[in-house]
């Protein structure tokens, strides 16, 4: 006679209703939970068992059925009870059991050893947080280079850090990245655009930002269908984070204005984003494909009386504005022909219309050396210096929201997994072993 598995039906179907909800809440598939079970009781029986995990399942989730069998051989005399069994239990087992063939006990996994029980659990709970990172991971690198809108959970009162949620991860805000968020608050909404996702030994750490240039991008890939249809491309983008921001933009289609577009029925779509970036300033600029047009529309909003190209190999210019346009090419601090020079990657050298006092008119342009007004994209390295100039911004704020460690992370209760299992970790772990 087959001696019936000791696990109860009603003892199934809870851990079925367990693990659905583990399933429904952290979004951990029921199949992937199955497997650490199963690997956790090996773990068990193996300590149990004298080294014995040749350990059978039977388990349906629709009939509820969640049987475990520890198969051992039939031998005349037994010389070890954890893997051997004489034949007249063997037949007792399975009437067609002989010499050499496996017979299977069944096994209540409530009754393993303590320390092999201990041991499962340790390996299930470890299953469920291995799990959430992995969903965690995926979730996140489906979305690199993205926009997407988070829910503010908590903000620390004393660094101003935002604790956000992402869908089911969550993720931390330094104040440093929190540009054009002034009333920030817990339950408000906040877009942010996710840099890079990496992984930790604390888990998936990502990247989020809103002072990259790429965020205002996304902000006008949102705002503007033309751009979502691509019929009007974005050329390049240059930022001073909370401060001002030009992008150059290309349309595909001679019947569509690129920059109007963009800016929309009486300045609605621009003033959107604006808003949007806390009244962070916006020059929209149409890209050219002739250097001297383009670098002429990067200085707006001055006037730009000529453009001369001095060494197109090195991407380096001379730009006469009129006299009275000077403090408006260069701009506050130089911030105008700065963002100018990364918009365009070419090194311009602003000078006014009637030339600076005491200036040599025979000087010989290629080896003319920049003057203060000059302006060029920040790299030692002259032959990158337009490669440079296009991809700086993007290394300057890569870098500032790395270090500002805007990092996707495990809540507090994970942290502390071992020492405090969460609800779902509990309930699954109690019906298979208590």
């Amino acid at each position: 006679m087959k001696k019936k598995a000791v696990n109860k039906p009603d003892d199934a179907k809870e851990l079925y209703t367990a693990l659905q909800e583990l399933e429904k809440t952290k979004g951990i598939p029921m199949d992937y939970m199955l497997d650490q079970i199963k690997r956790s009781i090996c773990i068990a029986c193996k300590n149990n068992y004298g080294g014995n995990d040749d350990v059978v399942f039977n388990i349906d989730p629709e009939q509820g059925i969640f049987k475990v069998y520890l198969q051992k051989t039939v031998v005349e005399e037994v010389t070890d009870p954890n893997r051997e069994v004489d034949t007249k239990l063997g037949r007792e087992l399975d009437i067609y059991a002989v010499l050499g063939s496996k017979v299977r006990i069944a096994l209540d996994t409530k009754n393993l050893g303590r320390i092999a029980v201990q041991t499962a659990r340790s390996v299930i709970r470890q299953g469920i947080r291995d799990g959430e990172r992995g969903m965690m991971l995926a979730e996140f690198r489906s979305k690199v280079q993205e926009l997407v809108t988070a829910v503010v959970e908590s903000i620390d009162p004393r660094s101003g850090a935002a604790t956000i949620k992402i869908g089911r991860s969550v993720a931390v805000l330094p104040k440093s990245e929190q540009v054009g968020l002034d009333d920030i608050k817990e339950g408000s909404h906040v877009r942010v655009y996710i840099l890079d996702v990496k992984e930790s030994e604390k888990g998936p750490r990502a990247v989020i930002s809103r002072t990259h240039a790429d965020f205002v991008k996304r902000l006008f890939e949102s705002e503007v269908p033309e751009i979502f249809d691509g019929i009007v491309e974005i050329k390049s983008v240059a930022r001073e984070a909370g401060s001002r921001t030009k992008i150059a933009v290309f349309s595909k289609d001679a019947e569509v204005d690129a920059v109007g577009a963009c800016i929309g029925s009486r300045g609605v779509r621009v003033a959107n984003i604006v808003s949007e970036l806390g009244g962070e300033k916006i020059d929209i600029v149409e890209y050219k494909e002739q250097p001297e047009e383009f670098i002429a529309a990067a200085l707006s909003p001055a006037n730009v009386v000529k453009v001369e190209i001095i060494d197109e190999e090195l991407h380096s210019c001379r730009v006469t504005v009129p006299d009275s346009q000077l403090s408006l090419a260069i701009g506050n601090r130089g911030q105008n022909a700065r963002l100018a020079a990364k918009l365009t990657g070419w090194k311009v050298d602003i000078r006014p219309e009637s030339g600076f006092y005491g200036e040599d008119d025979g000087q010989d342009e290629e080896n003319a050396q920049p003057t203060e007004d000059s302006v060029q994209p920040e790299n030692e390295s002259a032959g990158a210096e337009a490669e440079i100039a296009l991809t700086e911004d993007t290394a300057e704020q890569t870098t500032q929201a790395a270090e500002d460690e805007a990092v996707v992370q495990e809540t507090a209760a994970e942290e502390t997994a071992e020492e405090m299992p969460s609800v779902e970790e509990t309930a699954v772990t109690e019906e298979v072993f208590e």
